[in-house]
């Protein structure tokens, strides 16, 4: 089995670590370490496993090791990733058992993405670097989901959408066919997005409409 740590010791964090003792259920795949935390001391248990340090030394880690990046905010995740400069790192893919594909030869995903219970994913769909898909998602035929974008529980993606770099969406959001998000967006929890919305916003509502406009990486 490979080393494995996670990035975060918060709620998304705990459920990575809960994903992956299912996987190892399954099939025994991953050691898992522990965690790294800039916001936690070195030595910290956090649901039986130790926080492992902060990004120095991650680092400064000698031997191979995968990591979980349990971001979800799609901004501070991209600036974690540009300071961890550890050659050693990897960044895998995680899927829980229980995620549904329709046909895998048709589907192609990136590094780092972490795809998480009772998501469902139809054909011909493109997930690129470092995105979550968090409980419960649909993602429909020919959708194109580029890097670092997040997904909350029970978002609905429709046939041939195309998300942008950084796109976050919140709970229960759904997304119909046929539109394009622009990167850095934010979509409001429950909102439904019938127009295909800009770069930069914040987007709420039924149907979802931009109410401001944001620097792409202002902190959320």
């Amino acid at each position: 089995m490979k080393d494995i740590a996670i990035f975060g010791v918060g709620g998304f964090g705990r459920e990575v670590l809960a994903l992956i003792k299912d996987i190892n259920k399954v099939e025994p795949t991953w050691n898992i370490v522990g965690f790294f935390d800039d916001g936690y001391e070195k030595g910290v248990m956090v649901n039986g496993y130790p926080n492992l340090g902060k990004t120095e030394d991650l680092n400064q880690w000698e031997k191979p090791i995968s990591l979980a990046v349990s971001i979800g905010s799609p901004i501070i995740k991209k600036k974690i990733l540009d300071k961890i400069t550890n050659p050693l790192v990897d960044y895998p893919t995680l899927i829980h058992p229980s995620v549904w594909i329709g046909d895998k030869e048709f589907l192609e995903i990136g590094n780092g993405c972490i795809i998480c219970a009772g998501v469902m994913i139809t054909t011909n769909v493109q997930i690129k670097d470092f995105v979550i898909l968090n409980l419960q998602c649909t993602v429909g035929h020919d959708s194109i989901i580029n890097d670092y974008a997040a997904f909350m529980p029970s978002v609905n993606i429709s046939g041939e959408v195309t998300i942008g770099e950084g796109v976050y969406v919140g709970t229960g959001a759904k997304i119909i066919n046929q539109l394009e998000i622009g990167e850095y967006t934010i979509v409001g929890a429950g909102a439904v997005v019938s127009k295909t919305l800009p770069a930069h916003c914040t987007a709420v509502g039924v149907p979802a409409k931009a109410i401001k406009f944001h620097n792409q990486m202002a902190e959320r």
